[in-house]
């Protein structure tokens, strides 16, 4: 028998709202610490038995080493997101590791920003970007220059393939399509334009430090989420764990969530999960909500002792099946190694847009970027590199295509959406999910 979703003490009349909120990811967790500190009282259940979603930590840990279902990274441009690890109390500075954006490989080819102001540091990046001719570096700042005099905007049904076509064929496959996929997960043959654009608007022309690579230090646990957790519950915030809504239904002036009252939902979990939960009551938001399509990502693990990369994070030439990974992590500069031994010599390999990487099967993926690692790498390993694990998240993201319609922030009267798919300027991003997650605590009240 399903256990019903135990509900903070009822406040007394005229008293804050009692708010339900179904979803423990990023932006069910932002929801909650903005609601909190509005002074509403906090109920939040989660179905899986960990908080964090699709950006957590996993039970199993490797030679000490804590693993997560993923490779994430922050920008200096998530001003929400670091805005609310100062609020629950976490060091920017502890958990992140923050370096300029740099965009190079084992040889140093590619693009790399100095700091200082965005736009003259991006002309300077490029300029003095190796292993680009001056005719493919000029053409860059052309098409860059612009997208900056049309504000960033573009018809919305471009897609980025489209947008950069003009491109010589070595920015396309060395800078904008491991960008394109690594920034929406969406290949750029299919991915949308303009968001895109807005994307780097923000990332490389907000203001110094904006496009600063944000690398986590600790696991995305130790990230967000435990502090989170932590901070709510010394303000009164009820948090279940392994708890799955089963039903919620308009009552009265409020929600009943599996038979417990509420005077205000906001429904954080993942698309399907609010799009089941909405259906009999906002049947067209749930139908926009179930279409979203989604593009998976793969985390490939591998240990080779002694190996050191140039830099915590280098990007990969993704040409196909054969080379799929289109970055690499070095944990071993990332992670503690005297809190967690098994960082030195793993190394973390990215394949976003992985529907491909998963059709073929995971091991043969593992297999090809193993030998891509072998021969892209070289001299970085010591050692002949052998297999850890292979990490899977197949709904990582929604497919950011062009003209996608996304559903809205508000459901019914009383019921309100959070989380990275819901309508924004934004793509499926951490910031995403944290902006949509704020914004939804701030519209409980009328």
């Amino acid at each position: 028998m399903t256990r019903p979703v135990a509900a903070a003490p009822l406040p007394p009349r005229g008293a804050p709202l009692r708010v339900a909120i179904v979803g423990g990811g990023w932006a069910g967790l932002a929801a909650a610490v903005e609601a909190s500190s509005l002074g509403h009282h906090v109920t939040l259940a989660e179905m899986a038995p960990s908080l964090g979603g699709r950006a957590r930590r996993l039970p199993a840990s490797v030679d000490g080493l804590a693993l997560d279902n993923g490779q994430h990274i922050l920008i200096g441009a998530y001003s929400t997101t670091l805005s609310l690890l100062r609020t629950v109390g976490v060091d920017e500075r502890a958990v992140l590791q923050r370096r300029p954006l740099t965009l190079v490989d084992a040889h140093g080819h590619g693009l790399s920003l100095p700091r200082g102001p965005a736009l003259p540091g991006f002309v300077r990046g490029v300029l003095s970007a190796r292993g680009w001719s001056l005719r493919e570096r000029m053409a860059l700042l052309c098409a860059a220059g612009g997208w900056l005099l049309r504000g960033f905007r573009c018809d919305e049904q471009l897609t980025v393939a489209a947008l950069t076509a003009s491109l010589p064929a070595t920015l396309r496959r060395a800078l904008i399509e491991p960008l394109c996929v690594a920034a929406l997960n969406t290949p750029a043959q299919q991915a949308s334009a303009q968001v895109f654009l807005r994307v780097l608007q923000d990332a490389l022309f907000a203001g110094p430090g904006a496009s600063d690579l944000l690398l986590p230090r600790v696991d995305l646990g130790a990230l967000w989420p435990d502090a989170a957790a932590t901070w709510l519950r010394t303000r009164g915030a009820v948090l279940h764990t392994g708890r799955r809504v089963n039903a919620i239904a308009p009552e009265g002036d409020g929600w009943q969530v599996d038979g417990v009252h509420f005077d205000r939902v906001v429904l954080a979990c993942s698309a399907v999960e609010a799009a089941r939960l909405a259906e009999p009551h906002a049947p067209a938001w749930a139908g926009q909500a179930a279409a979203l399509r989604y593009e998976p990502i793969v985390t490939v693990l591998l240990h080779a002792p002694g190996a050191r990369l140039p830099a915590p994070m280098l990007a990969l030439d993704a040409r196909d099946a054969v080379s799929p990974a289109q970055y690499v992590f070095d944990l071993g500069q990332l992670r503690d190694p005297a809190r967690e031994p098994g960082a030195a010599g793993t190394l973390a390999f990215v394949i976003s847009g992985a529907t491909d990487a998963i059709a073929r099967g995971l091991d043969a993926t593992a297999e090809a970027v193993r030998l891509q690692a072998t021969a892209q790498l070289g001299r970085c390993l010591p050692s002949e590199p052998r297999l850890l694990r292979v990490l899977s998240e197949k709904r990582a993201t929604f497919l950011c295509t062009p003209g996608l319609r996304r559903p809205g922030g508000r459901i019914a009267p009383g019921l309100l959406a959070a989380g990275d798919h819901v309508d924004g300027p934004y793509p499926a991003t951490l910031e995403g999910a944290v902006r949509a997650g704020q914004a939804a605590a701030r519209a409980l009240s009328p």
